[in-house]
């Protein structure tokens, strides 16, 4: 039974990317990908939170090395399995210093015939291990030209442009500087390119409401931002509070063990008229420092199939992931 729904769910899929493909007219935004520039309504399913490869837990030096061979032979073959599931587009969330190689994801990209979308931006969580050491001296302005440069010519001498701004924040309550002066650089880089903002919080309230000040002092409406691993967050009232201001809610930590989770959680912003203000991935990654795949396909196999048994239509679930995406990403500057 869940092969025939998981079936039923790639053709009607397919369908509604189609659709969307040809009805072209409405909320119609530019995104950047590894293979140019395209109109937003040619992402069709996306993932919006994963990790084609990553050198977490690698210190910073090393994290751009890859053995090549080991790598397109893991991810390759799973990406083509990813796409026979109706996966159009995938956004990478591995940032530089962090691993991010855009000559390796063009080829990835190339062999898969996936959208990915590569970022420009720092990641400041894991004790700010991967922050080069520049950025402590370096101004919020200066930090954001280099951003905006990747934008406007291309990262590290190609034409590979950013698709969004990756930062992140550590877990303490108590707020690092630099965390903050990488914040505004986004949000300077925002007002400049409109790209927008995917910001690792998880559960940490006070980074949340840090970043809530700051969009406000910039005049930054808060649908440029999305609350990334707010999955971790227990209070939903606080991820209702913020999504009915405009903010992206991203429960990305989707796995075929905490499936009855999301389907409640995904119910409740149903039953709260926010089902266009959520977006769901699995914060997978396919060679994580070149060890097996932390697969990201349970959004398929269980958890859409157990959301169609709950009353879900398939035009709600279209709505999470084809047409939130696009809204979540489609590049404008967004002021209130």
């Amino acid at each position: 039974m869940k092969f025939f729904v998981l079936k039923l769910f790639i053709i009607i899929s397919v369908v509604a990317f189609l659709l969307s493909c040809k009805n072209n007219n409405t909320s119609q935004f530019k995104i950047n990908t590894i293979h140019g520039t395209i109109n937003s309504h040619e992402l069709g399913l996306t993932l919006t939170h994963e990790h084609i490869m990553s050198n977490y837990g690698k210190e910073i030096s090393e994290t751009s090395s890859y053995d090549s061979l080991k790598l397109f032979n893991q991810v390759i073959p799973y990406l083509k399995k990813l796409k026979a599931l109706g996966v159009h587009s995938i956004f990478d969330c591995t940032t530089e210093y962090f691993g991010r190689r855009v000559d390796l994801l063009k080829i990835i990209s190339d062999s898969t015939g996936i959208h990915i979308i590569t970022n420009t931006g720092f990641y400041g969580a894991a004790n700010d291990r991967y922050i080069p050491k520049f950025a402590y001296s370096a101004s919020a302005q200066s930090i954001s030209e280099i951003w905006v440069d990747e934008f406007e010519n291309g990262i590290n001498g190609t034409k590979i442009k950013p698709g969004f701004i990756k930062l992140a924040f550590d877990n303490d309550m108590v707020l690092s500087n630099i965390d903050k002066k990488l914040f505004e650089a986004g949000i300077l880089t925002h007002l400049k390119t409109g790209l927008t903002l995917a910001v690792h919080t998880r559960e940490n309230i006070e980074a949340v409401k840090l970043q809530m000040k700051l969009l406000n002092k910039y005049n930054v409406h808060p649908s440029a931002w999305i609350w990334t691993h707010a999955n971790k967050v227990e209070d939903n009232n606080i991820l209702i509070d913020l999504a009915n201001k405009g903010a992206w809610i991203s429960l990305d930590g989707v796995k075929e063990s905490n499936t009855s989770e999301y389907v409640e959680r995904i119910k409740l912003f149903k039953q709260m008229n926010l089902l266009h203000k959520i977006l769901l991935s699995h914060d997978g990654n396919g060679f994580p420092r070149g060890r097996d795949i932390r697969k990201f396909d349970a959004i398929f196999k269980n958890l859409i199939p157990e959301l169609l048994k709950n009353g879900f239509t398939m035009d709600e679930i279209n709505q999470v992931m084809i047409k939130n995406p696009k809204n979540a990403f489609g590049i404008r500057v967004r002021k209130k």
